[in-house]
């Protein structure tokens, strides 16, 4: 029977049907129904936010870190448009996110009420689905939709629109089991084009497979089939950004993440391929460089839950619309069924070349005795945190770039980072998230100055909620891949690319009633990081690095992948005057 219930109550009775044990959220006069009835209860646990952007950058990293959806609550108008960035930043890097929105009664709504805002309209392009509810008794089916809608198919986010006088008005409660959706994707790959791509391998003599967060979303059963596949294969693997940690840093196969600022050994792979197995990811411009000139003597082969991505921005010889886990899965049983046959004198060719390519170590760099170089922090990161239960997220930005190129992940769910819209300001809330998540973790956010400030207010919920998170910056004093634009492609004009009034970090963090430190020299920072990793509670660490260091390897905008720029460490070669060779 039916339970006859407010909508108020509906909103938490139907949050804790979907099992949800936290909310991120601020309130407001649109929301104080559901807020009440949050007081009445002690299963779903609220962190108050400071912002609320910064409150879906936290439901963002709760869930790429336990592959559940986060939860927001917000209120009507600024509540609910202060949260369009996170909802963009979450549908580009396909996470499940469920937005819950505050609205004026449904007989105010197109009067210009206070505090009202076309929400659905506003959101309708940064949400997978989003939805007004005007009657309580569909309240409770259109929170279970959305669930499924947010981590059904690409996952993503979507937001509910709820009026003020549906909250208070009674209805009837639909029961998560007696729910029935109608928004289905397939997830099962087509026989056909898995023996077809089966054909593709046996033939390749210089294939590589370049995977993405769709594996990772596909859960960790997926990268632990990558793992298997690329084992028995014993071909090359590359990632994106968002992909890092679903095949190990530390396997013998591991070529380093692609792109922009990859390593120049995937980036040479990627262009010299003649099979290119792409699984889960979506030939984003910062992959793919100029496109006429993107491997061009490759097959390429097209795996994704999405349909839309397929042949988007690449023409796959074969397209493959499937969830990621249970495509390699395929891939891998067919090719075992065949006896795994490959050329592989070829492959082993190919890995040569591949080795001579790691030779040219196109992450080195110049060391220093007196200045703190951002990739020796870095390096000094992963050395003295190796080995720990250990989460990363970053903000966006140069140390965005070191951080994945010198922090080594793996497993799945330990990388959090801003991909698709390089969002500023996200790695602090998100890094909030995780360790709401996981609260006996060692969670570190890895940080530019610049994009700390964007959301620093975020501190006084870490402090509230006890969160012992530890906040790196990488301190340069600059707008730090701004400046390097500026310097390699706009004739060293540095248009408003540094910030001359940056607070003390220390004594902001101790105004929090957070712990602060401060390193300045190389030979203390080994000793101010383990201070940082054992004091037991939040940690702001101003770290100084060198001010106008560049972050390479880099592929020019509009230049292929077999014309990067390196820096000057890591070849013998003519040095441009840009402190930069181009190979």
């Amino acid at each position: 029977m039916a339970r006859e219930m407010t909508g108020a109550q509906m909103v938490v009775q139907a949050l804790k049907d979907q099992g949800v044990d936290v909310i991120f959220g601020y309130p407001g006069g649109a929301v104080l129904p559901i807020y009440d009835e949050i007081f009445q209860q002690n299963d779903i646990r609220h962190i108050l936010v400071r912002h609320e952007q910064a409150a879906v950058h936290m439901a963002e990293g709760y869930a790429r870190s336990t592959g559940r959806p986060g939860v927001v609550l917000v209120t009507s108008g600024p509540g609910a448009t202060n949260a369009v960035t996170g909802l963009t930043d979450a549908l580009l890097d396909s996470i499940p996110v469920v937005v819950l929105s505050g609205q004026v009664p449904t007989f105010m709504i197109g009067s210009d009420a206070f505090q009202e805002a076309d929400t659905v309209g506003i959101t309708r392009a940064c949400t997978k689905h989003n939805w007004l509810v005007r009657d309580t008794d569909s309240l409770a089916a259109t929170i279970h939709e959305a669930f499924h809608v947010a981590t059904t198919g690409r996952p993503g986010p979507v937001l509910i629109d709820i009026p003020k006088d549906v909250q208070f008005a009674s209805g009837a409660y639909e029961e998560r089991a007696a729910h029935r959706s109608t928004y289905r994707r397939p997830t099962a790959p087509d026989p056909e084009a898995i023996e077809a791509l089966v054909d593709l391998i046996e033939q390749a003599e210089r294939p590589v497979f370049y995977t993405g967060g769709g594996v990772i979303n596909a859960g960790p059963a997926a990268s632990a089939t990558l793992r298997d596949l690329v084992q028995a294969t014993n071909f090359p693997v590359t990632s994106t950004l968002m992909g890092l940690g679903a095949y190990p840093a530390s396997g013998r196969h591991w070529l380093g993440m692609l792109g922009m600022h990859g390593l120049y050994e995937a980036n040479m792979a990627m262009h010299d391929c003649d099979l290119m197995i792409c699984v889960g990811a979506r030939f984003d411009d910062r992959i793919t460089g100029r496109i006429d000139a993107f491997s061009p003597g490759s097959r390429k082969v097209h795996i994704d839950i999405d349909p839309s991505s397929i042949n988007k921005v690449i023409r796959a010889d074969i397209g493959i619309v499937a969830d990621a886990g249970l495509a390699l899965r395929a891939i891998l049983d067919a090719w075992t069924r065949r006896g795994r046959r490959t050329k592989a004198e070829s492959v082993v060719a190919w890995w040569r070349q591949i080795d001579a390519w790691r030779k040219v170590d196109c992450l080195a760099y110049k060391p220093s005795k007196s200045t703190i170089k951002p990739q020796f922090a870095l390096e000094r990161l992963e050395a003295l945190t190796r080995g720990r239960d250990r989460y990363i997220t970053t903000e966006v930005g140069q140390h965005q770039m070191w951080a994945a190129q010198f922090l080594r992940f793996d497993e799945p769910n330990r990388w959090m980072t801003s991909g698709g819209l390089g969002t500023m300001g996200y790695g602090v809330p998100s890094s909030i998230g995780v360790q709401v998540a996981h609260p006996d973790a060692l969670v570190i956010n890895v940080a530019g100055e610049a994009s700390f400030l964007m959301n620093m207010q975020e501190l006084g919920t870490a402090a509230q909620f006890r969160t012992p998170v530890k906040q790196f910056i990488l301190n340069n004093e600059r707008l730090g891949m701004v400046r390097q634009w500026q310097q390699l492609l706009h004739g060293e004009r540095y248009s408003h690319s540094w910030s001359e009034s940056l607070p003390d970090f220390v004594r902001l963090a101790e105004a929090f009633g957070l712990k602060g430190i401060r390193c300045t020299d190389p030979a203390d920072l080994d000793d101010a990081i383990m201070a940082m990793i054992d004091h037991p509670g939040a940690v702001v660490f101003d770290c100084l690095v060198e001010r106008h260091e560049n972050c390479f390897p880099m592929i020019p905008s509009g230049k292929p992948h077999n014309e990067m720029l390196l820096g000057e460490a890591s070849t013998e070669g003519a040095i441009g005057a840009q402190g930069a060779v181009m190979v």
